[in-house]
């Protein structure tokens, strides 16, 4: 980052932009998770809930386990986005691990709770089930290689340290790989920059500023919620306007937490039979099967709802046709151009005519996102395709656009997102045993099979990523389906002594027509989103989450693991002294 302003009450500042997790690796200690050349069961990449949930019942399974995540602490994206007025966008109960050890004496505030107490509940997980023992934090995979004759994962880390494992597990996520555009001059400003992702814990002081959020997904709303009051001024730069929801963000008190925890059990197994993996669904009725009126107060009940519930509990054909797809554009443009009071604004915010199809991009939830537009001190400034105009370059003061309009900032947060869903797996300097890199083999399209696995990449697995239910589900729900499957996949490996497990190409290219299949009937296909490889540039435009809903999901990949459908399967053959490849 060039050109910090220090403030005295936020602490002095490193002048920075930070761009990779790599910049962040250290060595803590020379033992225990931390030694080097450990040889261990299964090792883990990532401490979000994928790898807390999988660290567990590896522990429980009996496997010698070690965890490597690049953070600070358990987590994962909640010990990176700490940027303003970042919170969850899923409701809890129901945006937390089934495990009962944790739920039991935990309670929240609020439905939707903020980064801070995400990282407490996060640290409460990893006391009740002393986590910490096996993690080695602040540690970052820069690369990873399969050796088939022995049967071992060959683990490197930015600091030097190797490990062996015989099964490794990327519980990387979907947003590990922040994403920062090539803006000409962007190491000329002399202003505070920071990316969302990797904002200072010690704050940015922005009152009475000159500011500037580039980028409206979720981190530019949510950022545009904070400095909007107390900011001297704030121009958004909007590329594509975000169809966000209202949060419906309210109290918790510990009582009705209390008595409704007799539940849970029953909470956790529903989520898992439906779509989105929250406790809604789509509705089974067809829009136009539903006369106006209705279908008006139908859709005011799940506005008035909040959060997912106009995404996810919607109609059930309004994700694949356009004219009951517009039928619900209509009424979110409707309720939220009517909070918006300047015409410029309400038409680049909420134009009527849709962006791209309502839901085919995750919605952001927002809180008064569209009444700081009603402030005099903050504006948008439209960079879409459509205006022509876009950022030309940074230079010492600011921002210049290309229609010759000069911005000058003292402070600039770039909420300009990730390499989404494949970044964190393409980013660790994975090997096949083809000798082909994972960072090259998808630059063209990714491949993978049921979500889990990777050809060429014998007992690896991963969750919440490419070909999952992914950015269509709710995180905790994805990650235990997958995680017991991956679960079982292991323990079926050792009891029936095979060394390694590897998916054929020809059941991943299967797989891909089946991801490709389930998206292609749908809206997803037309616009370029997070769902569709996101907007990197020069990145695939493909679907990489599985669209069919979690339930079917769950029933696809279980129906592969009895028979070892679709791998390729090689014993331990110790009589002989050597492996025998046996037919899926």
């Amino acid at each position: 980052m060039s050109g910090i302003h220090q403030v005295e009450q936020y602490g002095p500042q490193e002048r920075v932009l930070h761009r990779e997790l790599a910049e962040y690796g250290r060595r803590r200690a020379m033992d225990g998770p931390y030694a080097d050349n450990l040889d261990i069961d299964v090792l883990i990449v990532g401490a979000g809930f994928g790898g807390v949930y999988l660290l567990h019942e590896m522990r429980k399974a009996g496997y010698k386990t070690v965890l490597y995540e690049a953070g600070t602490s358990f987590g994962g994206t909640w010990r990176w986005n700490i940027y303003p007025g970042a919170r969850v966008d899923s409701e809890v109960p129901i945006y937390e691990l089934s495990i009962p050890e944790v739920w039991k004496d935990w309670t929240w505030s609020t439905n939707y709770p903020n980064y801070q107490e995400l990282q407490a509940y996060f640290d409460h997980a990893d006391k009740v089930l002393e986590l910490s023992k096996d993690c080695a934090f602040e540690t970052c995979v820069t690369g990873a290689e399969f050796d088939e004759k022995e049967g071992k994962w060959t683990v490197k880390t930015v600091d030097g340290r190797t490990a062996k494992a015989r099964f490794m597990i990327v519980a990387a996520g979907f947003a590990a790989k922040r994403y920062i555009p090539d803006f000409p001059g962007l190491d000329k400003f002399k202003g505070t920059m920071y990316h969302s992702s990797f904002w200072p814990p010690e704050g940015v002081d922005v009152r009475g500023k000159r500011c500037a959020v580039i980028g409206t997904g979720a981190s530019g709303v949510q950022i545009a919620q904070e400095w909007g009051p107390i900011a001297g001024s704030l121009h958004v730069f909007q590329r594509t306007p975000n169809l966000a929801v209202p949060m419906g963000k309210r109290d918790l008190s510990v009582e009705e937490q209390n008595k409704l925890k007799p539940f849970y059990p029953e909470l956790f197994a529903y989520r898992e039979r439906c779509f989105g993996g929250f406790c809604f669904d789509l509705d089974e009725r067809y829009t136009f099967d539903v006369p106006k009126d209705e279908r008006e107060r139908f859709y005011q009940m799940l506005w008035e709802h909040g959060g997912f519930a106009f995404w996810l509990g919607n109609f059930a054909d309004y994700l694949y046709d356009n004219k009951s797809n517009r039928e619900a554009y209509n009424f979110w443009a409707k309720k939220q151009r009517a909070r918006i009071h300047d015409p410029r604004k309400r038409d680049l915010l909420a134009p009527l005519e849709p962006p791209h199809p309502f839901g085919v991009k995750r919605p952001c939830l927002e809180q008064n996102y569209y009444e700081q537009f009603n402030r005099p001190n903050v504006d948008v400034v439209d960079i879409s395709l459509k205006s022509g105009n876009s950022i030309a370059e940074f230079n010492e003061k600011g921002i210049k656009t290309t229609d010759g309009k000069q911005y000058d900032f003292d402070v600039i947060a770039i909420a300009t997102g990730f390499d989404i869903t494949t970044g964190g797996m393409t980013n660790m300097g994975l090997k096949s045993v083809k000798g082909t890199y994972l960072k090259d083999e998808w630059k063209r399209a990714a491949y993978t099979y049921l979500g889990t696995t990777v050809s060429g990449y014998p007992n690896m697995f991963h969750l919440y990523g490419p070909h999952g239910p992914t950015l269509l589900s709710n995180g905790p729900t994805s990650v235990e389906v997958q995680g017991r499957w991956i679960r079982d996949a292991i323990n079926n490996c050792v009891s029936q002594n095979i060394k390694f497990i590897d998916p054929t190409e020809e059941a991943s290219k299967e797989w891909k027509k089946r991801i490709n299949a389930l998206s292609d009937c749908s809206l997803f296909p037309t616009t370029k989103s997070t769902y569709m490889g996101g907007s990197l540039p020069g990145k695939a435009f493909e679907q990489v989450n599985y669209a069919g809903g979690l339930a079917n999901y769950k029933q696809e990949i279980r129906a592969k693991l009895p028979k070892w459908e679709g791998f390729r399967v090689v014993p331990n053959d110790k009589a002989a002294g050597k492996v025998a490849p046996v037919a899926a």
